[in-house]
């Protein structure tokens, strides 16, 4: 049986602040579009390849680089969590969640 996906608010507010970003930034959505396609690829990775997600000091919780972001994932035998998409690219001691 294939897992959820499921995005927690957070996950979901990172991803239309990065979008709505980069929106802005190009005056245009392509760019936008094709970070999309590259978070929905990587979720995919993780559902065929569990073991592609690097641990973090929290049970359960993993990550995985997408171009310059981080997914920050939590999994267990039915459901494949979002919990952020974090921009590696920013100060780490902002984040909520520590991927050592």
């Amino acid at each position: 049986m294939a897992k959820r996906v499921i995005w927690s608010e957070d996950a979901y507010l990172d991803k239309v602040e990065i979008f709505s970003y980069w929106n802005h930034r190009n005056k245009s959505n392509v760019y936008s579009r094709k970070l999309n396609r590259l978070f929905r690829d990587t979720i995919k990775s993780i559902l065929e390849t569990p073991s592609v997600g690097r641990k973090t000091n929290i049970e359960n919780v993993k990550r995985i680089i997408a171009r310059d972001y981080f997914i920050i994932y939590e999994e267990n035998d039915t459901t494949l969590i979002i919990l952020r998409i974090w921009d590696s690219r920013q100060d780490p001691n902002e984040l909520k969640y520590k991927v050592d």
